[in-house]
C-alpha cells in the first residue's frame, strides 16, 4: 500500500502556498479549498477520487479510505450494484481491505475517511472494527446515521466510542453527489 502522506501534492509548491488573504500564488481563491498542510487533506482527496470512480461506474459516488499511522491500508468505493452485494458500501469495502491487510478485524487506532456520512450499517461496522475516528465530508440527510437522521455512535450501550470529524472535502463530496443524481434524473426524463 502507498503511504498517502508521502505522495507529492498535486499542485506545485508555489501553487500550494496559501497567502493570508486566501489566495494561492497563482491568483485563484482558496476560500472553499483545504490548505495542503491540513492533515485530513490527502486522505480525503484519496476518498474523493474513489467516489468519482464509483460515480463513473454508475454507483452512488461514495469513497472511503482507512488510514493507520499515516498509511492508507484500505480503500473502498461504493459497489453494491456491480458486486451484487447490498453491503458493498465504500466504508465496508475499505474496512474489509484494511482488516485483511493487517490480519485482524480490529482496526484499533485507525481512522476512516469517507466522502458522505455513513449509514446505520456502516456506523455499526465502525464500532465493531474499533475505528478510532471517522472523518466524513458532507451529511446524508436521509440515511446518515452519525449526525443527520440518527446518532448511532452516541448510543449509550456501545462498548466502543468513535470520534467524529465532519467537513473536510464537504463541497467536493456534495458536488459529486448532486451531479450524479442530476445526471441520473436527466437520463430518466429523456
Amino acid at each position: 500500500m502507498r503511504n498517502v502522506l508521502d505522495r507529492p501534492a498535486t499542485m506545485t509548491s508555489a501553487a500550494a502556498c496559501l497567502c493570508r488573504d486566501g489566495v494561492r500564488h497563482n491568483g485563484r481563491r482558496m476560500a472553499d479549498r483545504q490548505p495542503v498542510h491540513d492533515p485530513h487533506h490527502r486522505p480525503m482527496r484519496a476518498a474523493l477520487r474513489l467516489a468519482a470512480e464509483a460515480g463513473a461506474r454508475g454507483e452512488v459516488p461514495v469513497g472511503a479510505v482507512v488510514v493507520l499511522d499515516g498509511t492508507i491500508i484500505g480503500r473502498g468505493a461504493n459497489r453494491p450494484i456491480g458486486a451484487v452485494d447490498p453491503t458493498a458500501h465504500a466504508e465496508i469495502v475499505a474496512l474489509r481491505q484494511a482488516a485483511a491487510y493487517i490480519g485482524n478485524y480490529r482496526l484499533t487506532g485507525a481512522d476512516l475517511y469517507v466522502t458522505i456520512e455513513p449509514c446505520a450499517m456502516c456506523a455499526g461496522a465502525l464500532v465493531h472494527a474499533r475505528i478510532r475516528r471517522v472523518v466524513f465530508g458532507t451529511r446524508e440527510p436521509r440515511a446518515g446515521a452519525i449526525v443527520s437522521s440518527m446518532r448511532l455512535l452516541d448510543a449509550p450501550g456501545l462498548n466502543h466510542r468513535v470520534d467524529v470529524i465532519e467537513g473536510p472535502g464537504a463541497d467536493e463530496a456534495q458536488h459529486l453527489m448532486q451531479e450524479f443524481f442530476r445526471q441520473r434524473r436527466a437520463a430518466s426524463s429523456s
